[in-house]
């Protein structure tokens, strides 16, 4: 029987702040609006999160995770910044054999222009991901749109994203073609997203990201989901526990089309 061993830790600089978590989530008292007003003309804030667990045993096992939200604010620009890393192998304890079981990084940027009233905003979109398990090299989608708030409440907000972009995709080596296929892919989408923030309590949130990209050349369509529950531990730092869901209408060959993940994860906000 294999024991699982499961250590989440971050380290951080903090600067220039007694205690981040006070300001950027003070979950029943700000709004997700108020927090950035606070941080008008910052470099840099946000919160950063980190997971690993290690198994022994027949096999040996270790996932690494590392995903970060940072954010820049100013008075007509608002730039965010995302990456989210996810590594993990397995050794067989007889053999010696190291065998690597999951690869994926991700990397995004938006910057905002606000403007009007209330949360509107043009906004241009960029991402990057390469995972070693799914079939492609490398996609990448790249969106100008529009922005705004849906609703704001005591407790809730919920805003969108939606407009249209284009995709780049290349297929890895190992992946044989068909004749009328080739290994770099490019087309139209369309791509929307909605995010939904609860406060639960003055330590606790709940957070709902989502996103879909419909291809209007007829590469199939991706999916997005994470569901998280937030909730202080001491001062800056969080327990975090999630549910990712990605979606890929058209997979490459073998390849599944449904990804999900369940994390624990301590999570550090700084400015």
């Amino acid at each position: 029987m294999k024991l699982l061993l499961l250590m989440s830790a971050f380290c951080s600089l903090q600067a220039f702040a007694v205690d981040p978590f006070e300001d950027f989530h003070k979950y029943g008292e700000l709004s997700e609006e108020e927090i950035h007003e606070l941080h008008e003309g910052e470099f840099l804030y946000g919160d950063m999160e980190f997971g690993f667990i290690a198994s022994s045993g027949n096999t040996k096992n270790s996932s690494f995770k590392i995903k970060g939200n940072v954010y820049q604010d100013f008075k007509h620009w608002r730039n965010q910044f995302k990456v989210d890393g996810h590594y993990a192998d397995e050794t067989d304890t007889e053999t010696g054999i190291d065998d690597e079981t999951a690869s994926r990084y991700f990397l995004s940027a938006k910057t905002s222009y606000k403007f009007g009233v209330d949360n509107e905003s043009f906004f241009v979109y960029g991402d990057y991901e390469a995972d070693k398990f799914n079939g492609r090299e490398y996609t990448a989608t790249f969106v100008v749109g529009y922005g705004n708030r849906l609703f704001e409440g005591r407790k809730n907000t919920v805003d969108f994203h939606v407009g249209p972009g284009v995709a780049v995709y290349r297929v890895d080596d190992e992946t044989e073609l068909l004749p009328d296929e080739e290994r770099v892919e490019r087309g139209h989408l369309l791509r929307a997203s909605l995010q939904w923030a609860r406060n639960i309590s003055k330590r606790t949130r709940f957070n709902q990201d989502f996103s879909y990209e419909e291809s209007l050349s007829s590469l199939g369509s991706r999916g997005f989901s994470e569901t998280a529950l937030i909730s202080q531990v001491i001062e800056g730092l969080s327990l975090k526990v999630s549910y990712t869901y990605r979606y890929n209408s058209a997979p490459e060959e073998n390849k599944r089309k449904v990804d999900t993940e369940l994390g624990v994860t301590f999570v550090y906000s700084f400015d």
